[in-house]
C-alpha cells in the first residue's frame, strides 16, 4: 500500500499492470495495429530507459560517486544476490542496471471500476492477458484517460509507478526515482519485481501481485534477519509498517463487504449511491480514528474522495496471505520448491484460485 477504453479512441485491443508491464506486447504489433499509438509512447520511453542504462558494477566504480547513490547501487547488487541465491528468483528479473531518469516519477497507472459494483475495468494484452491498468510515461496522457473513464461513469484512480517488470523479456534496470527509497523498501522492490519474472499468470492480476507482494515480504524478513539479525533496524521498520498495513486492510476488506452488500441490494440507484458515500465516510473516519494516517495529514485524509478503485486496487496487491503462508509450510519453506507450487495454481479453475485467494484461516 497499492485499472484503469480506449485511450484516444484505440479499438477494444487495447481495452492493466503497473501496465510497462505490457512491454512484452511490442513483440506482436501485427496483432495490435489499432494499439500503435500507445504502443509507440511505450516502446520510444522503454526504449530510452534500456538505452540509457549502465552497468551498475560500472557506475560503482566511477570516481567520485556520492555516497548515498553508491551505498543504495550496492544495496540493490545485494539484493539481487540474495534473491537469486536465497530465494530462488529468475536472474532475468533485472536490477543488473541502473537508468537515470529526467523525472521524478517512473510513470502513471490509470485504474477503474465500475461506480456501483466492485468490478474492475481491464484491458487485454497478448502475454499480460488481462490486466486492471494502463500505464504511461506521461502523466498528461494518464490523465486524458482517466476523463474519458470518469465521463463514461467510471471510479477512477491513478497512481504513480513504483516500479515494474518486462517479466524476463528485458533486464529490467533499476531507475534514479527508486534511489530515494528507504533500503527495506528498495530491497522489497528488487524481490517484487523479480518474483513477476519468476511466476507469472496472465490475465490474473490478484494472484500475480499478492504471490509477488508475499515473496517480497517474506525476502524482507529472512534477508535483514540473515543479514543484521533480529533486532535490525531495518526489520523493525519493515514489522511496524507491516502491523499498520495489516490493520488497514481488515478495515478495507470489512467495508469492501459492506459495499459489495450494497450493491446487491434491492435498493435503487439513487439510494445506492448515497449508501455508498456513507460507507466510504465510515471507513475514512475509522482509519483517523485508529491512528492509522499521521495526526497531521488526517484532516486532508478525511477530505480525499474515496472509491470503489482505491478498495480494489489496495487489495489487489494483498490478498491470500494465509493460503500463501500454508503453501509455504507445505513446501518446506523452500522458496524453489514454493515457486512450482504456485505455479501449480495455475491448472485450477480461476474461482478455485480466488477461493485460495480469500482464505481467511
Amino acid at each position: 500500500m497499492p485499472k484503469p477504453l480506449p485511450l484516444l479512441s484505440i479499438p477494444l485491443p487495447c481495452r492493466t499492470k503497473k501496465i510497462p508491464r505490457i512491454f512484452t506486447v511490442l513483440l506482436f504489433p501485427i496483432f495490435l495495429s489499432g494499439c500503435l499509438p500507445y504502443l509507440f509512447h511505450l516502446g520510444k520511453e522503454q526504449s530510452s530507459i534500456i538505452l540509457g542504462r549502465e552497468k551498475i558494477e560500472d557506475i560503482l566504480n566511477l570516481p567520485g560517486l556520492d555516497l548515498k547513490t553508491k551505498q543504495k547501487l550496492n544495496l540493490i547488487r545485494d539484493a539481487r544476490n540474495f534473491a537469486i541465491g536465497e530465494l530462488a528468483l529468475n536472474e532475468k528479473g533485472g536490477f543488473e542496471y541502473y537508468t537515470k531518469l529526467d523525472r521524478e516519477e517512473i510513470g502513471w497507472n490509470v485504474s477503474a471500476s465500475e461506480a456501483l459494483e466492485l468490478k474492475s475495468y481491464t484491458w487485454w494484452f497478448p502475454i499480460a492477458g488481462t490486466v486492471p491498468y494502463k500505464g504511461y510515461f506521461d502523466k498528461q496522457m494518464a490523465l486524458a484517460l482517466e476523463k474519458e473513464l470518469q465521463s463514461e461513469g467510471y471510479d477512477t484512480r491513478i497512481r504513480a509507478i513504483g516500479g515494474y517488470s518486462t517479466l524476463g523479456w528485458f533486464s529490467d534496470p533499476v531507475l534514479s526515482p527508486q534511489l530515494s527509497w528507504p533500503d527495506h523498501r528498495l530491497v522489497g522492490l528488487v524481490f517484487h519485481e523479480m518474483a513477476h519474472a519468476t511466476v507469472y499468470l496472465p490475465g490474473d492480476s490478484t494472484l500475480n501481485e499478492s504471490y509477488a507482494s508475499y515473496v517480497e515480504e517474506k525476502g524482507i524478513e529472512s534477508y535483514y534477519t540473515k543479514n543484521e539479525g533480529e533486532n535490525s533496524i531495518h526489520l523493525q521498520k519493515f514489522k511496524k509498517e507491516k502491523v499498520r498495513r495489516e490493520v488497514t486492510l481488515n478495515l478495507l476488506k470489512k467495508y469492501a463487504e459492506d459495499l459489495k452488500t450494497l450493491y446487491s441490494s434491492d435498493l435503487n440507484t439513487e439510494n445506492k449511491w448515497k449508501e455508498k458515500t456513507s460507507i466510504m465516510n465510515r471507513f475514512k473516519e475509522e482509519v483517523v480514528l485508529k491512528k492509522l494516517v499521521p495526526e497531521e495529514k488526517s484532516k486532508e485524509f478525511l477530505a480525499r474522495e474515496w472509491n470503489n478503485e482505491d478498495f480494489l486496487g489496495a487489495l489487489r496487491y494483498h490478498s491470500g496471505e494465509v493460503s500463501f503462508d500454508s503453501l509455504f509450510i507445505k513446501s518446506g519453506k523452500n522458496f524453489a520448491q514454493f515457486h512450482k507450487e504456485v505455479k501449480n495454481l495455475f491448472d485450477l479453475p480461476e474461482d478455485s484460485r480466488k477461493e485460495f485467494l480469500n482464505k481467511n484461516h
